[in-house]
């Protein structure tokens, strides 16, 4: 089979054509990926700092350290790569379908991933793991294995949705960041209260509202297990979209200021975009009407049943969860789907039910890396174009002067989307003759 035959070439001739000598090729991707790095780890560290409040000793003694952390992080993943690619031409005297990507990749990534931050692995984990889950689906369905059906991501969000509304509700069912972020977007009138049952919990609130509240809550209907005593739930479910419909704007147009500033002069004529815009109506429309389905649906269950159920939740979630029809994201539908099989699996480590494994993080990330560089080396029509455009930014578009050409015997369509390209090659530094290939003499 031609995906498991082995082509002769050398690793000038398929992957640093730019430069016949393997070890100034992996310094060129260094230095580059370097320079990227720390551009790309400066901004970020200082949003970061200045969002958690940091104080004067961080940014004195921290900041930069951790900054330096990371940037090396990153850099080895770019740099090992080329020194693996060529090793391991030389130990197989050639390459293999999966030597190009996974293969040259998965040692690189492991050994990058211990430079790094063992408080960073796990969210870098689950990056990964999700581009890669999306990435090995995208390329069973080129191959016919998979038939996409649609509306996909919307579905896949509701189920993810429904899951973690539930365990939001449950005791003890999220913690730490998903729990603060959900508190966030559905509010804390949500949280069930665990010390007492479900039924005595409204009988108590229902006698501080006799007390307390029923002289400001005549404009409307609301169940005595409700909780949202400034409110009845009609204006409750509103207020809930008004205020996230505002937030999904906000943050859809902060996204949009760098570019806005620099056309500011150029181009003034494009500012009101900054402010009517698709893009920004369809974040709050996501975001408004996810909350306040949720809570119609909550307030609805708990007037039919005459209880206030975790398992509400479950119901509430899914039907919240088509709110993605107004903002539709395979991303945000994997990334969230892979965060919650990760919250399920800790959930089955405490419970007794699967095994704990120390290194299993970074062992994910190598691997999930390693997919996503097979799939950008031989088929980068199946790879995420964000992450498509972050390769060639940290290589300063290096990845794209492989020699995919001599690639497409493999099969997968290596050069389907680079028009044609073949690299010009000194045939003093070339092992073989690839077809159509250009050389440079001299």
């Amino acid at each position: 089979m031609a995906a498991l035959s082995k082509i002769p070439h050398n690793c000038y001739e398929i992957g640093h054509t730019w430069n016949s000598s393997c070890a100034q090729s992996a310094l060129d991707v260094t230095r580059s990926a370097l320079e990227v790095s720390f551009k790309i780890y400066v901004p970020l560290y200082l949003v970061a700092a200045v969002l958690r409040r940091r104080k004067k000793d961080y940014y004195l003694k921290r900041l930069l350290p951790e900054i330096l952390w990371s940037t090396s992080f990153l850099t080895a993943n770019g740099g090992l790569y080329i020194v693996f690619f060529c090793i391991l031409r030389k130990l197989l005297g050639g390459f293999y379908s999966w030597s190009v990507g996974f293969g040259s990749a998965l040692p690189a990534s492991y050994l990058a991933i211990l430079v790094e931050r063992k408080s960073r692995r796990g969210l870098l984990t689950i990056y990964m793991a999700n581009l890669a889950t999306e990435t090995l689906f995208r390329m069973a369905v080129t191959r016919g294995f998979i038939k996409p059906f649609k509306h996909g991501e919307v579905l896949l969000f509701c189920l993810t949705a429904s899951l973690y509304m539930f365990f939001f509700r449950s005791n003890d069912g999220l913690k730490g960041f998903a729990f603060s972020a959900l508190k966030f977007i559905v509010g804390k009138e949500e949280i069930p209260t665990h010390s007492v049952p479900a039924e005595h919990t409204c009988t108590m609130a229902w006698n501080c509202i006799v007390i307390f509240v029923i002289p400001r809550c005549k404009k409307g209907p609301r169940h005595r297990c409700c909780k949202h005593y400034q409110d009845n739930c009609i204006s409750y479910c509103i207020k809930g979209f008004v205020r996230m419909f505002s937030v999904g704007y906000m943050i859809q147009c902060c996204l949009k200021v760098p570019s806005a500033f620099r056309q500011m002069f150029s181009k003034p004529s494009r500012l009101p975009s900054l402010f009517y815009n698709k893009e920004n109506f369809q974040l709050g429309a996501f975001l408004g009407s996810f909350v306040s389905i949720y809570k119609v649906t909550s307030c609805l269950l708990r007037w039919m049943r005459n209880i206030d159920d975790e398992l509400h939740a479950l119901i509430a979630g899914f039907l919240a969860g088509t709110s993605m029809f107004f903002y539709r994201s395979t991303t945000i539908s994997m990334y969230l789907f892979t965060k919650l099989v990760e919250t399920m699996y800790f959930k089955g480590i405490e419970a007794g039910r699967f095994p704990y494994f120390p290194q299993a993080d970074t062992v994910i990330y190598a691997i999930s890396t390693a997919i996503c560089f097979q799939a950008a080396v031989m088929e980068v029509q199946n790879l995420r174009p964000a992450y498509w455009k972050f390769l060639l930014r940290l290589t300063q578009g290096r990845f794209a002067l492989m020699n995919r050409k001599v690639l497409d015997v493999f099969g997968t369509q290596a050069s389907r989307d680079f028009k044609g390209f073949v690299p010009k090659l000194d045939p003093h530094f070339t092992a073989m003759l690839p077809p159509g290939a250009d050389f440079q003499l001299g």
